[in-house]
Protein backbone atom coordinates (compact mmCIF):
# COMPACT_ATOMS: atom_id res chain seq x y z
CA UNK A 1 0.00 0.00 0.00
CA UNK A 2 1.09 3.57 -0.56
CA UNK A 3 0.46 6.68 1.48
CA UNK A 4 -2.69 8.58 0.52
CA UNK A 5 -2.17 11.59 -1.68
CA UNK A 6 -3.38 15.16 -1.08
CA UNK A 7 -6.65 16.44 -2.44
CA UNK A 8 -8.29 16.84 -4.86
CA UNK A 9 -8.06 13.96 -7.39
CA UNK A 10 -6.32 10.72 -8.18
CA UNK A 11 -5.18 9.24 -11.51
CA UNK A 12 -8.62 7.82 -12.26
CA UNK A 13 -10.56 11.02 -11.64
CA UNK A 14 -11.79 10.22 -8.13
CA UNK A 15 -12.49 13.53 -6.38
CA UNK A 16 -12.57 13.92 -2.65
CA UNK A 17 -14.97 16.54 -1.33
CA UNK A 18 -14.96 17.95 2.18
CA UNK A 19 -18.45 18.43 3.54
CA UNK A 20 -18.98 20.74 6.50
CA UNK A 21 -20.90 19.23 9.38
CA UNK A 22 -23.61 20.69 11.57
CA UNK A 23 -22.89 18.57 14.66
CA UNK A 24 -20.85 19.75 17.63
CA UNK A 25 -19.66 18.40 20.96
CA UNK A 26 -21.38 15.33 22.32
CA UNK A 27 -21.54 13.91 25.80
CA UNK A 28 -22.50 10.44 26.92
CA UNK A 29 -26.26 10.07 27.27
CA UNK A 30 -27.83 9.92 30.67
CA UNK A 31 -28.03 6.41 32.07
CA UNK A 32 -31.71 6.62 33.01
CA UNK A 33 -32.84 5.47 29.57
CA UNK A 34 -30.25 2.71 29.37
CA UNK A 35 -29.76 1.43 32.92
CA UNK A 36 -31.92 -1.65 32.34
CA UNK A 37 -30.57 -2.41 28.89
CA UNK A 38 -27.87 -5.11 28.66
CA UNK A 39 -24.54 -3.84 27.34
CA UNK A 40 -23.21 -6.00 24.52
CA UNK A 41 -19.62 -6.20 23.33
CA UNK A 42 -18.99 -3.85 20.42
CA UNK A 43 -22.21 -1.89 21.00
CA UNK A 44 -20.65 1.27 22.40
CA UNK A 45 -21.21 4.89 21.41
CA UNK A 46 -18.41 7.32 20.59
CA UNK A 47 -18.30 10.87 21.88
CA UNK A 48 -18.35 13.66 19.33
CA UNK A 49 -15.30 15.87 19.92
CA UNK A 50 -16.57 18.72 17.76
CA UNK A 51 -17.64 17.83 14.21
CA UNK A 52 -16.05 14.37 14.44
CA UNK A 53 -19.08 12.33 13.35
CA UNK A 54 -17.11 11.30 10.23
CA UNK A 55 -14.44 9.73 12.44
CA UNK A 56 -16.97 8.02 14.72
CA UNK A 57 -18.83 6.47 11.79
CA UNK A 58 -15.59 5.03 10.37
CA UNK A 59 -14.38 3.72 13.74
CA UNK A 60 -17.72 2.00 14.34
CA UNK A 61 -17.60 0.39 10.89
CA UNK A 62 -14.02 -0.84 11.31
CA UNK A 63 -14.80 -2.00 14.86
CA UNK A 64 -17.64 -4.16 13.56
CA UNK A 65 -15.20 -6.16 11.41
CA UNK A 66 -14.42 -8.98 13.82
CA UNK A 67 -11.11 -10.21 12.29
CA UNK A 68 -9.72 -6.68 12.57
CA UNK A 69 -11.05 -6.13 16.11
CA UNK A 70 -9.70 -9.50 17.25
CA UNK A 71 -6.24 -8.73 15.85
CA UNK A 72 -6.04 -5.76 18.23
CA UNK A 73 -7.95 -7.23 21.18
CA UNK A 74 -5.75 -10.35 21.21
CA UNK A 75 -2.56 -8.30 21.30
CA UNK A 76 -1.27 -9.77 18.02
CA UNK A 77 -0.61 -6.26 16.72
CA UNK A 78 2.11 -5.65 19.32
CA UNK A 79 4.67 -7.97 17.73
CA UNK A 80 4.13 -6.36 14.30
CA UNK A 81 4.43 -2.73 15.42
CA UNK A 82 7.00 -0.60 13.63
CA UNK A 83 8.65 1.47 16.36
CA UNK A 84 8.88 4.64 14.28
CA UNK A 85 5.13 4.81 13.51
CA UNK A 86 3.29 2.93 16.25
CA UNK A 87 1.18 5.74 17.74
CA UNK A 88 -1.85 5.45 15.44
CA UNK A 89 -2.05 1.65 15.67
CA UNK A 90 -1.65 1.71 19.46
CA UNK A 91 -4.35 4.37 19.79
CA UNK A 92 -6.61 2.34 17.50
CA UNK A 93 -6.09 -0.68 19.77
CA UNK A 94 -7.14 1.42 22.77
CA UNK A 95 -10.38 2.44 21.02
CA UNK A 96 -11.16 -1.14 20.00
CA UNK A 97 -10.54 -2.31 23.58
CA UNK A 98 -12.85 0.36 25.00
CA UNK A 99 -15.56 -0.44 22.44
CA UNK A 100 -15.40 -4.23 22.85
CA UNK A 101 -14.25 -4.86 26.41
CA UNK A 102 -15.36 -1.76 28.31
CA UNK A 103 -18.57 -1.47 30.31
CA UNK A 104 -19.44 2.13 29.36
CA UNK A 105 -22.33 3.15 27.16
CA UNK A 106 -19.93 5.45 25.26
CA UNK A 107 -16.23 6.25 25.15
CA UNK A 108 -14.07 9.08 23.82
CA UNK A 109 -11.84 8.57 20.75
CA UNK A 110 -9.68 11.56 21.74
CA UNK A 111 -6.42 9.57 21.92
CA UNK A 112 -6.92 8.19 18.42
CA UNK A 113 -7.78 11.58 16.96
CA UNK A 114 -4.69 13.10 18.55
CA UNK A 115 -2.43 10.35 17.18
CA UNK A 116 -3.75 10.69 13.63
CA UNK A 117 -4.02 14.46 13.92
CA UNK A 118 -0.32 14.73 14.74
CA UNK A 119 0.34 13.38 11.24
CA UNK A 120 -2.58 15.08 9.47
CA UNK A 121 -3.46 18.36 11.25
CA UNK A 122 -6.69 18.76 9.26
CA UNK A 123 -8.24 16.08 11.46
CA UNK A 124 -7.56 18.15 14.58
CA UNK A 125 -9.62 21.05 13.29
CA UNK A 126 -13.22 21.30 14.40
CA UNK A 127 -14.47 21.15 10.82
CA UNK A 128 -16.02 18.20 9.09
CA UNK A 129 -13.87 15.99 6.88
CA UNK A 130 -14.88 13.48 4.22
CA UNK A 131 -15.43 10.04 5.77
CA UNK A 132 -14.08 8.19 2.74
CA UNK A 133 -10.87 10.22 2.75
CA UNK A 134 -10.50 9.68 6.51
CA UNK A 135 -10.96 5.92 6.03
CA UNK A 136 -8.15 5.79 3.44
CA UNK A 137 -5.77 7.63 5.76
CA UNK A 138 -6.62 5.32 8.68
CA UNK A 139 -6.10 2.14 6.65
CA UNK A 140 -2.81 3.40 5.25
CA UNK A 141 -1.45 4.44 8.65
CA UNK A 142 -2.43 1.11 10.21
CA UNK A 143 -0.72 -0.70 7.34
CA UNK A 144 2.46 1.36 7.68
CA UNK A 145 2.59 0.61 11.41
CA UNK A 146 1.97 -3.13 11.06
CA UNK A 147 3.54 -4.14 7.74
CA UNK A 148 6.01 -6.97 7.35
CA UNK A 149 8.38 -7.61 4.47
CA UNK A 150 8.53 -10.99 2.81
CA UNK A 151 8.69 -12.69 -0.56
CA UNK A 152 5.53 -13.78 -2.27
CA UNK A 153 5.54 -16.70 -4.65
CA UNK A 154 4.44 -15.59 -8.10
CA UNK A 155 2.21 -17.59 -10.37
CA UNK A 156 3.94 -19.32 -13.29
CA UNK A 157 3.54 -17.68 -16.65
CA UNK A 158 2.15 -20.84 -18.13
CA UNK A 159 -0.58 -21.39 -15.51
CA UNK A 160 -2.19 -17.94 -15.34
CA UNK A 161 -3.21 -15.71 -18.26
CA UNK A 162 -1.16 -12.57 -18.56
CA UNK A 163 -4.22 -10.40 -17.98
CA UNK A 164 -4.85 -12.01 -14.58
CA UNK A 165 -1.39 -12.12 -13.01
CA UNK A 166 -1.15 -10.53 -9.60
CA UNK A 167 1.22 -7.81 -8.50
CA UNK A 168 4.12 -9.32 -6.56
CA UNK A 169 4.18 -7.27 -3.36
CA UNK A 170 6.72 -7.56 -0.57
CA UNK A 171 4.66 -5.88 2.17
CA UNK A 172 1.78 -7.43 4.06
CA UNK A 173 -0.26 -6.51 7.12
CA UNK A 174 -3.64 -7.24 8.66
CA UNK A 175 -4.92 -4.39 6.47
CA UNK A 176 -3.69 -5.92 3.19
CA UNK A 177 -4.90 -9.36 4.31
CA UNK A 178 -8.44 -8.11 4.90
CA UNK A 179 -8.99 -5.07 2.67
CA UNK A 180 -6.55 -5.11 -0.23
CA UNK A 181 -7.78 -6.16 -3.65
CA UNK A 182 -6.38 -5.76 -7.12
CA UNK A 183 -7.80 -4.35 -10.32
CA UNK A 184 -6.57 -5.38 -13.74
CA UNK A 185 -6.92 -2.90 -16.60
CA UNK A 186 -6.81 -4.22 -20.16
CA UNK A 187 -5.75 -1.45 -22.52
CA UNK A 188 -6.29 -2.01 -26.24
CA UNK A 189 -5.08 0.33 -28.96
CA UNK A 190 -7.97 0.89 -31.36
CA UNK A 191 -5.61 1.31 -34.32
CA UNK A 192 -3.27 -1.70 -34.12
CA UNK A 193 -5.44 -3.68 -31.62
CA UNK A 194 -2.43 -4.51 -29.46
CA UNK A 195 -3.32 -5.09 -25.81
CA UNK A 196 -1.38 -4.22 -22.68
CA UNK A 197 -2.28 -4.70 -19.01
CA UNK A 198 -1.95 -2.64 -15.88
CA UNK A 199 -2.50 -3.85 -12.31
CA UNK A 200 -3.48 -1.59 -9.43
CA UNK A 201 -4.16 -2.43 -5.80
CA UNK A 202 -7.12 -0.89 -3.97
CA UNK A 203 -8.73 -0.80 -0.55
CA UNK A 204 -11.78 1.28 -1.51
CA UNK A 205 -13.64 1.19 -4.84
CA UNK A 206 -15.25 4.53 -5.77
CA UNK A 207 -18.34 3.75 -7.81
CA UNK A 208 -20.12 6.18 -10.15
CA UNK A 209 -23.86 6.62 -9.75
CA UNK A 210 -25.58 6.23 -13.14
CA UNK A 211 -28.95 7.73 -12.13
CA UNK A 212 -30.16 10.80 -10.25
CA UNK A 213 -33.24 9.13 -8.79
CA UNK A 214 -32.98 5.38 -8.24
CA UNK A 215 -30.70 2.48 -9.17
CA UNK A 216 -29.15 -0.73 -7.86
CA UNK A 217 -25.62 -1.31 -6.58
CA UNK A 218 -25.14 -3.72 -9.49
CA UNK A 219 -25.85 -0.77 -11.83
CA UNK A 220 -23.03 1.19 -10.18
CA UNK A 221 -20.71 -1.81 -10.54
CA UNK A 222 -21.65 -2.28 -14.19
CA UNK A 223 -20.90 1.39 -14.82
CA UNK A 224 -17.49 1.13 -13.11
CA UNK A 225 -16.43 -2.02 -14.95
CA UNK A 226 -17.82 -1.16 -18.39
CA UNK A 227 -15.41 -0.56 -21.26
CA UNK A 228 -14.39 3.07 -21.74
CA UNK A 229 -12.95 4.63 -24.87
CA UNK A 230 -10.24 7.23 -24.34
CA UNK A 231 -10.17 9.84 -27.11
CA UNK A 232 -8.79 13.31 -27.82
CA UNK A 233 -6.78 14.61 -24.85
CA UNK A 234 -7.18 11.30 -23.01
CA UNK A 235 -5.41 9.21 -25.64
CA UNK A 236 -2.74 6.80 -24.37
CA UNK A 237 0.68 6.29 -25.94
CA UNK A 238 0.85 2.98 -27.80
CA UNK A 239 4.31 1.40 -27.70
CA UNK A 240 3.59 -0.48 -30.94
CA UNK A 241 2.30 2.51 -32.94
CA UNK A 242 4.84 4.73 -31.15
CA UNK A 243 2.31 7.55 -30.82
CA UNK A 244 -0.82 8.41 -28.86
CA UNK A 245 -3.91 6.55 -30.02
CA UNK A 246 -7.54 6.14 -29.09
CA UNK A 247 -7.74 3.33 -26.58
CA UNK A 248 -10.36 0.99 -25.13
CA UNK A 249 -9.94 0.34 -21.39
CA UNK A 250 -11.78 -2.24 -19.30
CA UNK A 251 -11.27 -3.07 -15.63
CA UNK A 252 -11.80 -6.36 -13.81
CA UNK A 253 -10.99 -7.64 -10.33
CA UNK A 254 -7.97 -9.93 -10.40
CA UNK A 255 -7.88 -10.27 -6.61
CA UNK A 256 -11.07 -9.92 -4.57
CA UNK A 257 -10.45 -8.81 -0.96
CA UNK A 258 -12.05 -10.49 2.04
CA UNK A 259 -13.64 -7.16 2.96
CA UNK A 260 -14.63 -5.01 -0.01
CA UNK A 261 -15.53 -1.36 0.58
CA UNK A 262 -17.61 0.63 -1.90
CA UNK A 263 -17.58 4.42 -1.93
CA UNK A 264 -20.70 5.78 -3.62
CA UNK A 265 -19.66 8.98 -5.43
CA UNK A 266 -22.49 11.20 -4.25
CA UNK A 267 -20.46 14.42 -4.32
CA UNK A 268 -20.11 15.80 -7.83
CA UNK A 269 -18.12 18.79 -9.11
CA UNK A 270 -18.74 20.24 -12.57
CA UNK A 271 -16.55 23.31 -12.96
CA UNK A 272 -17.69 25.67 -10.21
CA UNK A 273 -20.92 23.75 -9.67
CA UNK A 274 -21.12 21.42 -6.68
CA UNK A 275 -23.93 19.04 -5.89
CA UNK A 276 -24.81 15.93 -3.94
CA UNK A 277 -26.52 13.04 -5.70
CA UNK A 278 -29.39 11.83 -3.53
CA UNK A 279 -30.02 8.72 -5.61
CA UNK A 280 -31.74 5.92 -3.75
CA UNK A 281 -29.28 3.07 -4.35
CA UNK A 282 -30.65 -0.38 -3.56
CA UNK A 283 -27.96 -2.68 -2.17
CA UNK A 284 -28.36 -6.28 -0.96
CA UNK A 285 -27.78 -7.23 2.67
CA UNK A 286 -26.71 -10.73 1.63
CA UNK A 287 -25.33 -12.55 -1.40
CA UNK A 288 -23.90 -9.63 -3.36
CA UNK A 289 -22.62 -11.43 -6.46
CA UNK A 290 -19.33 -10.06 -7.83
CA UNK A 291 -18.79 -12.98 -10.23
CA UNK A 292 -19.31 -10.90 -13.41
CA UNK A 293 -16.54 -8.51 -12.37
CA UNK A 294 -13.86 -10.96 -11.17
CA UNK A 295 -11.22 -12.54 -13.42
CA UNK A 296 -12.38 -16.18 -13.85
CA UNK A 297 -9.09 -17.61 -12.54
CA UNK A 298 -9.63 -15.97 -9.13
CA UNK A 299 -13.35 -16.42 -8.49
CA UNK A 300 -12.90 -17.91 -5.02
CA UNK A 301 -15.28 -15.72 -2.99
CA UNK A 302 -17.69 -14.10 -5.44
CA UNK A 303 -20.56 -13.50 -2.98
CA UNK A 304 -20.51 -11.00 -0.13
CA UNK A 305 -22.69 -10.03 2.84
CA UNK A 306 -23.14 -6.49 4.12
CA UNK A 307 -21.53 -5.78 7.50
CA UNK A 308 -21.53 -1.97 7.82
CA UNK A 309 -22.90 1.18 6.19
CA UNK A 310 -21.75 4.79 6.60
CA UNK A 311 -24.56 7.27 5.95
CA UNK A 312 -24.27 10.95 5.03
CA UNK A 313 -27.15 13.33 5.70
CA UNK A 314 -27.36 16.88 4.37
CA UNK A 315 -25.37 18.41 1.53
CA UNK A 316 -21.89 19.72 0.78
CA UNK A 317 -22.29 22.78 3.00
CA UNK A 318 -23.72 21.05 6.04
CA UNK A 319 -24.16 17.40 6.92
CA UNK A 320 -23.85 14.58 9.40
CA UNK A 321 -22.45 11.03 9.36
CA UNK A 322 -23.86 7.95 11.08
CA UNK A 323 -23.17 4.22 10.79
CA UNK A 324 -25.18 1.00 10.66
CA UNK A 325 -23.18 -2.02 11.83
CA UNK A 326 -24.00 -5.70 12.30
CA UNK A 327 -22.75 -7.00 15.62
CA UNK A 328 -21.07 -10.42 15.58
CA UNK A 329 -22.19 -11.18 19.15
CA UNK A 330 -25.92 -10.51 18.83
CA UNK A 331 -26.12 -10.87 15.01
CA UNK A 332 -28.34 -7.77 15.11
CA UNK A 333 -27.97 -4.44 13.31
CA UNK A 334 -27.34 -1.25 15.29
CA UNK A 335 -27.50 2.43 14.41
CA UNK A 336 -24.52 4.45 15.71
CA UNK A 337 -25.09 8.21 15.84
CA UNK A 338 -22.14 9.36 17.94
CA UNK A 339 -23.17 8.48 21.53
CA UNK A 340 -26.70 7.46 20.50
CA UNK A 341 -26.92 3.73 19.84
CA UNK A 342 -30.01 1.69 19.11
CA UNK A 343 -30.88 -1.67 17.61
CA UNK A 344 -32.60 -1.51 14.22
CA UNK A 345 -34.42 -4.13 12.12
CA UNK A 346 -32.82 -5.47 8.95
CA UNK A 347 -35.40 -3.55 6.91
CA UNK A 348 -33.98 -0.23 8.18
CA UNK A 349 -30.45 -0.93 6.90
CA UNK A 350 -31.47 -0.07 3.34
CA UNK A 351 -31.33 3.74 3.12
CA UNK A 352 -31.03 6.47 0.51
CA UNK A 353 -28.30 8.14 2.61
CA UNK A 354 -25.71 5.36 2.19
CA UNK A 355 -22.23 6.68 1.35
CA UNK A 356 -19.87 3.79 2.18
CA UNK A 357 -20.74 0.08 2.05
CA UNK A 358 -18.65 -2.63 3.75
CA UNK A 359 -19.12 -6.22 2.51
CA UNK A 360 -17.49 -9.43 3.74
CA UNK A 361 -17.12 -12.72 1.85
CA UNK A 362 -16.95 -14.68 5.13
CA UNK A 363 -19.18 -14.69 8.23
CA UNK A 364 -17.71 -13.06 11.34
CA UNK A 365 -17.07 -14.88 14.59
CA UNK A 366 -16.98 -13.23 18.01
CA UNK A 367 -13.57 -11.56 18.59
CA UNK A 368 -11.38 -13.36 21.11
CA UNK A 369 -9.58 -11.14 23.62
CA UNK A 370 -6.09 -11.79 24.93
CA UNK A 371 -5.95 -14.54 27.53
CA UNK A 372 -4.54 -13.61 30.92
CA UNK A 373 -1.48 -15.60 31.94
Amino acid sequence: MTSPRPLPADDFGIYYVLAECTDHYDTCPANEAHENRPHFQGVTGLRNLGNTCYMNAILQSLGSISPLAEYFLSGKYITALQKDCSEVATAFAYVMTDMWLGDSECVSPEIFRSALGSLYPAFMKKTQQDAQEFLIYVLNELHEALKKYHRRRSYGKESVPRCCRKVIANETSIITQLFEGQLNYSIMCLKCESCTYKNEVFTVLSLPIPSEYECYLQDCLQCFFQQDTLTWNNQIHCSFCETKQETAVRASISKAPKIIIFHLKRFDILGTMKRKLRTDIHYPLTNLDLTPFICPVFRKHPKYNLCAVVNHFGDLDGGHYTAFCKNSVTQAWYSFDDTRVREIPDTSVQTATAYLLFYSCQPFSIPIKKCKS
